[in-house]
């Protein structure tokens, strides 16, 4: 019986072995699956769709002591730069589909501009988007709204805070900024002149709704109309907070440690901790633009600091 079992084992064992070497020749792969998810938020349908990532040296951006930067990109498996996600978000509410942020486009080079082709093989097409709600206007949020110089959403309105708008679409304004920003200006310029030419720019002035069943909330401080929206369908929440966290490696711990992308970081950090309350308090599912795609899942407090629970991941059809 021994030898019986012995024989058809070692010859399994020899088949794996050479089936390991040959596999082993073959040529890497390179890229992975496309970036979208889906989930269901009462009866919208959301999809989560990456820009591709940036590279971003943290140790040098954050408002923080140097070492004790690299010790929480360490204790989180992370080396600078960090790999940051740039995430945007489908929503289908049924009457409207609606996108939260566009991405880079080619603002930020060739690891992002990778929207469109994300949105298509979701199964839409740019052409079928209602409206976009932008949460600010900086580069990687706005840059995807154009792409080989034509408008990338010829049917779409485009939402923003007028205070953003008023700030980073100004001539003025720019010529005033440190000449380190002069980026920032020339691309939200860019990105928002064809469709305000075209009168599909709206910007508004209030809290409240901007479509039907997704409302605007005032943030500001990453920017000065920085936006948080929030989509709601029986009963069912999904938060989408844009930049009030770039680092969760570091700023759920330290709330209070700020990044050089904020316009102002007394209010931008005053902002996160308020949010965070309500959404620790709420139990909200939330969509942040900057964590590990798809940025999708709940904040809860931890005395003066905050953990992040990524959702479970349960795509739909």
């Amino acid at each position: 019986m021994k030898r019986s079992v012995a024989t058809p084992l070692a010859l399994l064992l020899a088949a794996l072995t050479c089936g390991a070497a040959a596999h082993a020749a073959a040529p890497l792969a390179k890229s992975g699956a496309p970036g979208y998810t889906r989930l269901l938020v009462g009866d919208f349908e959301v999809t989560p769709v990456s820009d591709g990532v940036v590279d971003l040296p943290i140790v040098d951006l954050l408002h923080n002591d140097k070492a004790k930067t690299r010790a929480a990109l360490d204790q989180a498996h992370l080396t600078n730069p960090v790999t940051t996600s740039v995430n945007t978000f489908l929503v289908n509410t049924g009457a409207k589909l609606v996108l939260v942020d566009t991405g880079a486009g080619a603002l930020f080079g060739p690891t992002l501009g990778k929207l469109l082709d994300n949105i298509k093989a979701s199964g839409y097409q740019p052409e079928q988007i209602d409206d976009i709600l932008i949460t600010h206007l900086h580069p990687d949020h706005v840059g995807g709204l154009v792409a080989a110089g034509k408008v990338a959403f010829p049917n779409a309105v485009i939402h923003a805070e007028q205070r953003d708008a008023d700030y980073w679409l100004s001539d003025a304004n720019q010529a005033k900024a440190p000449k380190d920003q002069a980026g920032y200006f020339q691309g939200a310029m860019a990105s928002l002149s064809p469709y305000v030419k075209a009168g599909k720019f709206k910007p508004f002035s209030q809290d409240g709704e901007v479509v039907p069943g997704i409302k605007a909330v005032a943030t500001p401080g990453h920017t000065p109309g920085h936006t948080v929206y929030v989509a709601e369908s029986r009963g069912k929440k999904l938060v989408f907070i844009g930049d009030l966290i770039h680092v969760g490696a570091v700023q759920f711990n330290h709330p209070e440690i700020t990044i050089g992308f904020d316009s102002d970081p007394k209010q931008a950090y005053a902002a996160r901790r308020e949010e965070f309350a309500v959404l620790a308090t709420e139990g909200d599912l939330v969509a942040a633009a900057h964590l590990q795609f798809p940025g999708l899942g709940y904040i809860r407090a931890n005395g003066k600091a905050w953990t992040w629970i990524p959702a479970n991941y349960a795509p739909r059809p």
